[in-house]
């Protein structure tokens, strides 16, 4: 959306801060409210899965998620299955079997749901369960989840993170 946000006359830096850890559609929705969509969409996802340079892991991340058993974790994200698996892949990180999309969820984060589906295909209760998170959104959604939430500094600053962490859960941002 950054990309396309200047074809619009968007501010990329507002827009990447205020739309990372969504879904692109419901970033469509707000920033083009009357143009096509669904083509605006799929033309953010193609521009995205063709950028995967500078996708790295976190130190640690590929050998922590072989040590689990592959049953007792999963991915929740805003992106759709294609985007997720090409990611992933240029991170060299495992792919969950139970890996849920923007496309499993009728509400995407800040909105539970993605992690109520997540635990719910684990088996567990999402009160059971551990998120880790990058970005105010996703912690929003998991603490309102009922899941404990761990905020890991990769996407946004510290005081972003903390603010997040100490607001109440806004369910409409």
């Amino acid at each position: 959306m950054a990309a396309g946000g200047l074809e619009h006359g968007f501010d990329p830096d507002e827009v990447v801060a205020r739309v990372h850890g969504r879904p692109s559609l419901a970033t469509v929705r707000e920033y083009l409210p009357t143009a096509g969509q669904a083509a605006d969409n799929r033309e953010i996802e193609r521009r995205e899965m063709q950028d995967a340079d500078g996708i790295i892991a976190l130190p640690g991340a590929r050998e922590l998620l072989l040590e689990l058993l592959a049953e007792r974790w999963t991915i929740a994200t805003s992106c759709t299955r294609p985007l997720a698996e090409v990611r992933l892949r240029a991170a060299g990180l495992p792919i969950p079997e139970r890996l849920v999309t923007s496309a499993d969820v009728t509400l995407g984060k800040p909105h539970p749901e993605p992690f109520l589906q997540a635990a719910a295909k684990l088996g567990f209760s999402a009160s059971d369960c551990v998120v880790v998170e990058d970005v105010p959104a996703g912690m929003r959604a998991g603490k309102a989840a009922g899941a404990s939430v761990i905020a890991i500094r990769t996407t946004v600053e510290e005081a972003e993170l903390r603010s997040a962490q100490l607001r109440g859960i806004d369910l409409n941002s």
